[in-house]
């Protein structure tokens, strides 16, 4: 009897999931898509920028000098490895989507960085312990990220009809540079009142995100069967820009008596070794028979013309934040008599300015919907 009953009610668990996922699509499902998927490229791009402001204020808490001999690779690594890793993961996370669902692992990745947001506001210690943990849950965080940016484009363009695709990408592409903007004027808010509270931001809206998107999003796209990984074309890709990346990242740290370390032998090698990886990887994928990446995609101009023009915006725009940001805090606003443990709320407030370029996203995008309706 009981037996019996444990397997009704497994049967009526897996009716109602059944039921849930396949549940017919309402008028207003492109909404919810598009106002999840909205929410959770806003809070990724925000944890990408909220650290970089924000860094005196957290070295100041867990008590290191990060300009201090053999302390410098926690500042690159807390800096620079959220973005090493969602770079490096976001193109496998993306082929991985398409072969076990784009929702599912959407809704993983939402949970995966709720995770990483709450270990990095309880992290224990001080010190170089509390420095690598924070490191690692930083990582944490990025692979969250990385689900997230690899399948909020695909959620949409699964939802929306293609003469307002132009208009939801837009909506969201505007909500990853807002965020980015967002993250600095935020981190320096919040860095006036404990670090902690930096990472704490993301956990109410990690948590919401989450549920939200698990009762509400569905697996709308048909998911090919009998799909391959392509291990090889994974791993040498994953590993040749995680090395280019690395050799890249340690370029830029003093070596001997040089300021930089483009002429360290391990800098080089590591360059070298990403770009043949790379170079393997291309070789690879154009013979596959299921590859991770249609490089044929590149003939289509539009497609190549548009990666390489967003490639440039998002090099420009950044590098000109990083710059801006060392520069406020660590050079103008000491000479101008502002002290050290408020230059992050200032220099938030002299990057408002850049939240103007939204406002031309939003344009262009809408322009788009009109021209190729």
């Amino acid at each position: 009897m009981q037996e019996s009953s444990i397997k009704r009610e497994a049967t009526t668990t897996t009716t109602q999931n059944a039921s849930r996922t396949h549940k017919p699509l309402g008028p207003h499902y492109k909404w919810i898509a598009l106002s999840n998927t909205t929410l959770g490229v806003l809070m990724a791009t925000i944890n990408g920028s909220i650290v970089l402001i924000s860094l005196p204020a957290i070295f100041s808490g867990i008590g290191i000098n990060p300009l201090a001999p053999g302390e410098t690779n926690y500042f690159l690594w807390l800096l620079l490895g959220y973005m090493v890793v969602t770079a490096t993961l976001l193109v496998t996370f993306g082929r991985i989507s398409d072969m076990f669902g784009r929702v599912r692992l959407y809704n993983l990745g939402f949970a995966v960085f709720t995770l990483g947001s709450i270990l990095l506001f309880v992290t224990p210690g001080s010190g170089n312990t509390a420095a690598l943990e924070l490191i690692i849950f930083r990582l944490v965080q990025a692979v969250g990220a990385g689900f997230l940016f690899a399948n909020s484009t695909a959620i949409l363009t699964d939802a929306f009809p293609a003469h307002e695709r132009g208009m939801a990408m837009g909506i969201n592409q505007i909500a990853a540079i807002l965020g980015s903007i967002i993250g600095l004027i935020l981190g320096g808010v919040l860095a006036v009142i404990n670090w902690r509270v930096i990472f704490l931001v993301s956990v109410p809206i990690g948590l919401f995100g989450t549920v939200w998107a698990y009762l509400m999003l569905r697996e709308t796209a048909t998911i090919r069967a009998h799909q391959g990984i392509d291990w090889a074309g994974n791993i040498t890709f994953a590993g040749g820009l995680t090395i280019l990346l690395v050799g890249i990242t340690y370029g830029i740290q003093p070596y001997g008596t040089s300021s930089m370390g483009w002429t360290n032998p391990l800098v080089l090698g590591a360059i070298g070794l990403g770009i043949l990886l790379l170079a393997l990887f291309v070789w690879i994928e154009l013979r596959v028979s299921d590859p991770m990446f249609h490089l044929g995609l590149f003939k289509i101009r539009m497609f190549t013309a548009g990666n390489i023009s967003g490639f440039l915006a998002a090099v420009a725009r950044g590098g000109l934040q990083f710059m801006l940001i060392i520069w406020l805090q660590g050079i103008w606003l000491p000479l101008h008599g502002y002290s050290f443990e408020v230059t992050p709320l200032w220099s938030g407030i002299y990057m408002l300015p850049f939240l103007t370029v939204v406002i031309d996203t939003h344009t262009l995008k809408r322009l788009h919907d009109l021209v190729t309706a």
